[in-house]
């Protein structure tokens, strides 16, 4: 596979200031790991890529290191670091028994807000430490109440709020396993989640706010309740002042205030370190999404190292990054509370009609410190005309991004908007691992378009189509030596085989991802999309990404999705969807402009067959471009066996894309 661009910015777009680099505790963690764990080859602690060297090459050390450094507080020490290597199975500080909600309360300030809670109307309110321990002790001891015990389910059909946040801690405090998912799924599609559980309690919420209106929840909750035969409770969470109904036959109520305002000790219970902490769900599109299940240590430690070196949070910051519940990175967002900084949880739309500058005004009201978003956010922001700066943005240091490639045009647009000293860390992972395989730090420089480096800890490679590793060229994204966070197991999954398939059955004891990437000649790494939504036009293949980051450039389109579709007679069609801006028309000499740029910017051998303008794009629930389900439907097959319509944002566009692809089919048919 080519790329369009191996390093098409040789020269960094943003540099460090070598004294805030210096003082980063990345830095401070360097020089702690020469001096205590004999970490080799690094002299400047500065020196990113010394460190993630030895981050890689000592995985032991390493990790062993990130344990000391943050002072993980362990009831059993553990007796190595690293039991086995293989690829799936390895066994991570075997003995050690620990628990993820313990670290998350004790670095909390008592009289300082650990949440902040906010929403599209500009209102919010605060929890200290204080209020968060004597809430998170009350709501566990009425769990422990309704029959949940260690190991049991409780789930959560909530909006990103505090209650979910706590509801989580009080969950794991138990040894119990949580999962939740946002209110905007349809109760079918949270019960095709949940009912594979088998969950105890349901924790759920009357209603949230989107764009201005407030969606009452309260009848999809009880019919979510009543599909759940397992439960022994559900807990009620009044949010947005709507009254719960009375009486019916659901079973056992709760008021979430009932299970809140108890006065009792906090007592956590001790688990060992790849104890189930959550399960966290794939987007699902076709059949039942999986649920994919991480152990307490492995989260605890990988989310240290992202959130307190990466991200160089602590005490005093704020964090807010937009998220949904059944987005993994509302699993990252509630982990700030582990390096004692605050986390912000947002209820609304990103971008609200009547203030769709709401999240920067948010942001400097509440000092925020790291703000984090999506490409299709800061594209939005720019082609709306959006000022962020004229609001007191100084505080914020850090713009973090991810959900899919950030395109280098939106790099000098946060430069100019947002503040010339703002470092923009593009990052990227996955719900398979909670956490990011490659990113920046305060010690990583930043090229446009490029994440600025493999994350610590991360043995991150681009494989060729031999499987030899490869620098400069596009290959697939693998990783060949474990991380704490990949999964325990995949739920129902006895015997480890779907596991087996979805990461290691390419490169055995290889995991391999299911992205395009270049690994650059100056450290950095490039994303260009899913490999199995690939372009490969007589055997020249590019990634898509690459196309949506030229085309999505142009003021007069919102947001594009290219597709490369085998036809039956052996032809190859390849049409790009575009999503005109407000007022402006797809005629033929935007259409020159939009082949002229991929031409020119992404590849001459990929120029679109046909481009069609369509009202709005298909994405998952966490805003994924539905790429690869939308070429089925243009190859022809039914909707019904490509997606489940209830993960899709936007059901409707589905049949748009099934009638194009049922008509190109029969014409096809006829020809032959």
């Amino acid at each position: 596979m080519t790329s369009p661009h191996p390093t098409p910015y040789p020269e960094p777009f943003f540099t460090p200031d070598p004294k805030t680099a210096a003082h980063s505790r990345i830095a401070d963690f360097a020089r702690w790991a020469a001096r205590h764990q004999g970490a080799e080859g690094i002299q400047d602690p500065t020196d990113y890529q010394a460190l993630h060297c030895w981050s890689v090459t000592d995985l032991e050390g390493f990790w062993a290191a990130v344990w000391e450094y943050f002072d993980i507080d362990a009831t059993t020490p553990y007796e190595r670091v690293l039991a086995e290597e293989t690829m799936p199975g390895a066994r991570w500080f075997p003995g050690a028994t620990l628990n993820y909600a313990h670290h998350a309360l004790r670095n909390l300030q008592p009289d300082a807000p650990a949440i902040t809670a906010l929403d599209e109307t500009g209102s919010g309110y605060e929890i200290t430490g204080r209020e968060l321990r004597s809430q998170v002790a009350s709501v566990a001891a009425s769990l422990r109440d309704l029959g949940v015990e260690q190991g049991d389910r409780v789930v959560g059909y909530l909006p990103n709020t505090p209650h979910a946040v706590i509801a989580f801690l009080a969950t794991a405090s138990l040894g119990a396993v949580w999962s939740v998912c946002g209110q905007d799924y349809a109760p079918k599609a949270a019960a095709d989640r949940f009912a594979q559980l088998e969950p105890t309690v349901l924790i759920t919420a009357d209603g949230y706010l989107f764009n201005g209106a407030t969606h009452d929840r309260r009848a999809a909750s009880l019919e979510l309740a009543a599909a759940l035969p397992t439960l022994k409770a559900t807990v009620l969470v009044d949010h947005v002042g709507l009254v719960w109904p009375e009486g019916g036959d659901s079973g056992l109520r709760v008021p979430w205030e009932d299970a809140v305002s108890r006065v009792e000790y906090l007592t956590i219970a001790p688990v060992p370190f790849d104890h189930p902490l959550w399960v966290v769900f794939s987007s699902g599109t076709t059949g039942l999404p999986k649920g994919i299940v991480h152990g307490h240590g492995g989260v605890l430690l990988e989310h240290l190292k992202t959130l307190g070196l990466h991200t160089d949070l602590g005490t005093g910051d704020r964090l807010l990054w937009f998220t949904t519940t059944h987005w993994m990175m509302w699993n990252l967002v509630v982990s700030t509370l582990l390096t004692g900084a605050t986390t912000c949880t947002y209820d609304g739309s990103p971008v609200p009609q009547a203030r769709p500058d709401v999240l920067w005004e948010l942001a400097a009201r509440h000092k925020v410190t790291v703000f984090g978003t999506s490409p299709q956010y800061l594209l939005t922001m720019a082609k709306l005309g959006i000022e962020p700066s004229v609001h007191d943005l100084s505080a914020i240091r850090v713009v973090g991004c991810t959900g899919s490639a950030l395109p280098a045009s939106a790099y000098p647009w946060v430069r100019d908007h947002v503040g010339a000293g703002v470092q923009l860390a593009s990052t990227s992972g996955g719900t398979d691992i909670v956490s990011g395989f490659a990113g920046s730090a305060s010690t990583t420089p930043v090229w446009a378009g490029e994440l600025s480096a493999p994350s610590l800890g991360v043995a991150l490679a681009a494989y060729d189509a031999t499987g030899t590793p490869v620098i400069d060229q596009v290959g697939e994204l693998v990783v060949t030596r474990p991380m704490p966070s990949m999964p325990l197991y995949f739920w129902n999954d006895p015997d480890g085989s779907r596991y087996r398939n979805a990461y290691f059955g390419a490169y055995p004891g290889v995991w391999r991802h299911g992205d395009w990437i270049t690994l650059t000649s100056h450290g950095s790494v490039i994303v260009h999309g899913r490999s199995d939504a690939t372009l490969n036009r007589n055997g020249v293949r590019l990634g898509s990404a690459d196309i949506h980051d030229v085309v999505e450039r142009l003021p007069e389109i919102t947001e594009a999705l290219v597709i490369g579709a085998e036809e039956p007679d052996g032809g190859y069609w390849m049409p790009l969807f575009v999503v005109p801006a407000d007022g402006v028309a797809l005629d033929d000499s935007l259409r020159v402009r939009i082949r002229d740029a991929i031409r020119t910017g992404a590849s001459p051998r990929h120029v679109p067959d046909e481009i069609l303008a369509v009202r709005a794009l298909p994405h998952t629930k966490t805003g994924k471009k539905l790429e690869v389900p939308v070429k089925r439907l243009l190859q022809g097959a039914p909707a019904e066996q490509v997606l489940n319509p209830e993960t899709v944002d936007n059901p409707d566009l589905i049949a748009y894309f099934a009638r194009l692809g049922a008509e190109r089919n029969k014409r096809s048919a006829h020809d032959t």
